[in-house]
């Protein structure tokens, strides 16, 4: 893999368990408490055994002082991006800059119907996630003038009004997979978050899948060192020997 020259982050990646409510918001104060920079948060509307994602996040922010909040990744299907794009601006203000913001195009489907939800192919999950960031970077574009209009397949905004603008430019995040999604991630967004637990051949799948967004970055006039790589982990402590790369003894 390519040294992109970023900053090395660590945080932590927490299941929004309903029972006990307070649970992650604890994990998300001892990540703070351990000097972690972000804390990051599953999101599965369809799951009745979650909270809901963004309240969750919403009130770790007020219980939290310094740690970056984001999903990881929203469910775009169920979280319309005119809303969130309003909703992570306002939560970036409140926290003095601190919200990170991480989509996906949505996998399980059948979750997504039954709440509502339009079932997409995969060619145009693509297509909303890029109609998506076109309508969330808009609204978040004060600087511009004249009210918001995107005429998508997926996503119409006719005339919004622009703001409120972000306290920081927050940055969004694809969690992505196959070709189409990695291409779109280099030609558009400012980061790739991915699982390694769904890459298709493990670690050993993280050098092609870089070098898909760094193609179409330069393709689209970008430098591949735009796209920020970030990376979920999962393991545990045993009292011996783990298989994976983060399982086994602590010591």
């Amino acid at each position: 893999m390519s040294d992109y020259g970023h900053e090395l982050w660590f945080g932590s990646f927490i299941t929004p368990t309903a029972h006990p409510p307070q649970a992650p918001v604890e994990l998300a104060q001892t990540s703070e408490r351990a000097g972690l920079d972000l804390v990051s948060f599953q999101d599965h509307p369809y799951q009745s055994a979650f909270q809901d994602t963004w309240t969750l996040m919403s009130y770790v922010a007020a219980r939290t002082e310094r740690i970056r909040i984001s999903g990881n990744v929203l469910s775009l299907p169920l979280r319309p991006p005119a809303v969130l794009a309003r909703a992570a601006a306002s939560l970036d203000r409140l926290t003095g800059g601190r919200v990170e913001l991480g989509i996906g195009a949505g996998a399980f489907w059948d979750g997504i119907v039954a709440m509502g939800g339009r079932r997409l192919e995969p060619a145009q999950a693509v297509r909303a996630v890029e109609e998506a960031v076109d309508v969330i970077r808009g609204l978040w574009a004060t600087d511009e003038t004249g009210p918001l209009r995107v005429t998508g397949e997926f996503y119409t905004v006719n005339g919004a009004k622009r703001g409120p603008s972000p306290a920081h430019r927050i940055p969004i995040r694809i969690g992505a997979y196959k070709p189409r999604m990695l291409r779109l991630t280099g030609r558009i967004a400012d980061g790739w978050l991915p699982s390694l637990g769904f890459l298709p051949e493990g670690p050993a799948s993280l050098r092609a899948m870089n070098e898909q967004i760094d193609e179409a970055a330069s393709a689209a006039g970008r430098e591949p060192a735009a796209v920020s790589r970030l990376l979920n982990l999962s393991g545990r402590f045993t009292s011996g020997a783990g298989g994976g790369p983060v399982a086994g003894d602590s010591r």
